[in-house]
């Protein structure tokens, strides 16, 4: 199974659909807040977010939305990066809510060789989130590096780093 992409393989304009989604649990929303010290009561506090909130329930913290989509992406996309050169842009559209289910999928917008090393080039994507109703939840624009398949083959392949079994 292929496991990121080398530069070459990247074509403007293609899609890929991650999968498989992920349905966001409570436990999920709370600690990923818990580990960050995200302690807003609208995402840990049932109470708070009936009685005071728009939504009448808890909300899932955007930025663990956002590491989802994220880490959907990286088999299809980042799998191969050298560096995940900046985050240009990230919107939260609609709200995600313990026992929704996200999708993810990412467009190639550009890419652009690198001008100082002829082994990698930049690649400009769209990932885009969306519920268990298509209704998008999430969107960033990011730009990764990635190796072209020479810097590939020189550091050992398709699995470079992966030992031999050994049973002596």
């Amino acid at each position: 199974m292929q496991f990121g992409r080398y530069y070459e393989e990247f074509e403007v304009g293609a899609v890929y659909k991650h999968w498989p989604g992920k349905t966001v649990t409570e436990y999920d929303d709370h600690l990923f807040c818990l580990l960050t010290m995200n302690h807003h009561p609208l995402h840990l506090d049932a109470h708070y977010a009936a009685e005071t909130t728009d939504f009448g329930k808890n909300v899932v913290v955007g930025n663990y939305v956002y590491s989802l989509l994220l880490g959907m992406s990286v088999p299809d996309v980042s799998g191969k990066a050298i560096a995940n050169l900046e985050v240009e842009s990230l919107k939260h559209i609609k709200p995600t809510f313990h026992g929704d289910t996200i999708y993810g999928e990412t467009e190639v917008l550009d890419k652009t060789p690198s001008k100082s090393k002829d082994d990698r080039g930049v690649v400009y994507v769209e990932t885009r989130g969306y519920k268990q109703d298509g209704t998008v939840v999430c969107v960033f624009r990011r730009k990764v590096m990635v190796p072209k398949r020479s810097y590939g083959e020189s550091r050992g392949g398709e699995q470079p780093g992966r030992p031999e079994p050994s049973y002596g």
